[in-house]
């Protein structure tokens, strides 16, 4: 049985002062480690605060993303054993605002998630479509790439590894969502796509969804049969509601 994960992205948000506060509320509050993965994923340079602040608790932490190189002259860069030498479980890779923002290709990224798992960190893949690209029915069509370019570049068993997270563009920061069915639509062929190459390996990659994700849809999304947890953007920054979502992961007894 996959166990759920819910892994918060801060994105460029945090100060010393509000993320001692938020860490602090998280570890206080947090009572479902044994049913559900819970994790923080912060900006570099609060990456020491993190692991000060919850390497005694069940809360993991990790980037939001990283360089493929281990090494050299990549001014501004930060690269897996730097992540590593932080204590980070996770990593976040190809999220729609570097593939939109920053230019990085499919390929990029593949070799991005290939170089974490090198580095002993788990890779959490994002994939997702855009408004237009929705309207004109070519949602499998793009997630589907994004996919198999990590697919063909690891194989199965490789990418079973770290975490798919499905988050259509036209819903982050939106206040739009994918109703419970749209999202679980996207995730079955996610899912079929992988077992076309590895079954075994497609029941157990864990698969997010990520879009406006809030305590008030959480479970209605959680009890999709492939939907394994979330990944949160706003929420996450959020204490009660993260916490809040987290809990809404635990399985049904």
């Amino acid at each position: 049985m996959r166990k759920p994960l819910v892994a918060g992205n801060w994105k460029m948000h945090g100060s010393l002062a509000a993320n001692a506060k938020l860490l602090g509320a998280l570890v206080e509050g947090w009572t479902g480690a044994k049913s559900v993965d819970c994790a923080v994923c912060v900006p570099f340079p609060y990456l020491h605060q993190a692991r000060a602040l919850l390497g005694s608790s069940d809360i993991q932490w990790g980037a939001q993303n990283m360089n493929a190189q281990a090494q050299g002259a990549f001014t501004g860069e930060i690269s897996g054993p730097m992540l590593r030498d932080f204590g980070c479980r996770f990593v976040i890779v190809g999220h729609s605002e570097r593939r939109q923002l920053f230019g990085e290709s499919s390929e990029w990224v593949a070799e991005k998630f290939s170089a974490a798992l090198s580095h002993g960190l788990v890779p959490v893949l994002c994939v997702g479509e855009s408004l237009a690209q929705r309207e004109s029915g070519q949602t499998e069509a793009v997630v589907g790439s994004q996919l198999d370019a990590v697919l063909n570049a690891v194989g199965a068993q490789e990418l079973s590894k770290g975490v798919l997270a499905y988050e259509p563009v036209w819903a982050i920061g939106t206040g739009k969502t994918a109703t419970p069915e749209q999202a679980q639509s996207v995730h079955r062929f996610l899912r079929e796509r992988v077992a076309l190459a590895d079954g075994e390996a497609a029941g157990a990659l864990r698969m997010l969804y990520g879009g406006s994700v809030k305590a008030s849809n959480a479970r209605s999304l959680f009890r999709q049969p492939d939907i394994d947890g979330a990944l949160v953007g706003g929420a996450s920054l959020q204490a009660e509601e993260f916490l809040s979502i987290c809990l809404a992961a635990r399985p049904k007894d």
